[in-house]
């Protein structure tokens, strides 16, 4: 979130590499929760629920660096 915050009011220079540190961070992210899930730390209804709000951050992510 702090990542956003700060490429949102960056000057244009600085806004591409402030979202692809913060898409790797939601990569990141991704994977721990896999890992979590893998090893029951969270059920499977939790574990979807926090995948798709994911997916969607990255897809909005990849439509703002898209325009970089």
């Amino acid at each position: 979130m702090e990542l956003l915050i700060d490429a949102e009011t960056a000057k244009r220079d600085w806004k591409s590499p402030l979202l692809q540190k913060a898409s790797r961070k939601t990569d990141l992210l991704k994977l721990l929760l896999r890992l979590a899930n893998e090893i029951k730390i969270l059920d499977d209804k939790k574990y979807l629920s926090l995948t798709e709000k994911l997916q969607e951050i990255g897809r909005m992510l990849g439509g703002w660096l898209k325009t970089f």
